[in-house]
């Protein structure tokens, strides 16, 4: 396994232009801090931004999984909904296992970013990870993520994570390492129960 990304973009995309401009937003904060820890390794990998309409989606995305150190999974309502997001997060559980084998994680890979909190409740795949960083206050009005005082702790903390990371990854990789092995598992089943919305017959 060659790393080739710092970190994989996992969310749900959307139309308008809050989900845009948070996306973009973090994604230029991170890739600023990031760049001094890394060699000659993207930054992000973004599926806008690397994948071409002919590309075999699952084998193109299952294969920048492996290669990326942690995913940044960007939380709305929205992700857990969408089955391909579920299966990401299922995907990055796989590799985490997997690499778990080959050195003491200092933490989960998967690094959850509240963007919008679900009316009822977060799921239990993001409150059970040893960390995650809220976000939801960010709006229209937010100037950036990269300057911001009221982001830039919670920033640098996703950032000492990828890099520690990184850089045990850089040394434990077993020789050979083959990410066109990975694939994508199967679509998991919904994070929450669905609510029974038919009326109980008299």
């Amino acid at each position: 396994m060659a790393i080739r990304y710092g970190c994989f973009f996992s969310y749900a995309h959307g139309r308008h232009e809050l989900m845009r401009r948070f996306k973009t937003a973090l994604a230029d904060a991170l890739r600023c801090y990031l760049e001094p820890h890394f060699d000659n390794e993207d930054e992000l990998f973004i599926d806008t931004e690397q994948l071409g309409g002919g590309d075999d989606l699952d084998r193109k995305i299952a294969r920048a999984m492996c290669e990326s150190v942690c995913m940044i999974l960007i939380y709305t309502p929205k992700y857990e909904a969408h089955a391909y997001t579920r299966r990401e997060h299922a995907a990055m559980r796989l590799l985490e296992a997997e690499r778990a084998a080959w050195y003491p994680l200092p933490g989960h890979l998967i690094i959850p970013v509240i963007m919008t909190r679900h009316p009822d409740s977060l799921p239990p795949q993001i409150t059970d990870s040893s960390f995650y960083v809220d976000f939801s206050h960010f709006t229209m009005a937010t100037s950036d993520l990269k300057s911001n005082p009221d982001f830039l702790p919670d920033i640098e903390k996703m950032v000492s994570r990828i890099a520690r990371h990184y850089h045990y990854q850089k040394k434990h990789t077993p020789p050979g390492h083959d990410c066109n092995q990975f694939v994508l598992p199967d679509v998991p089943p919904e994070w929450r129960a669905v609510p029974n919305l038919t009326f109980p017959k008299k």
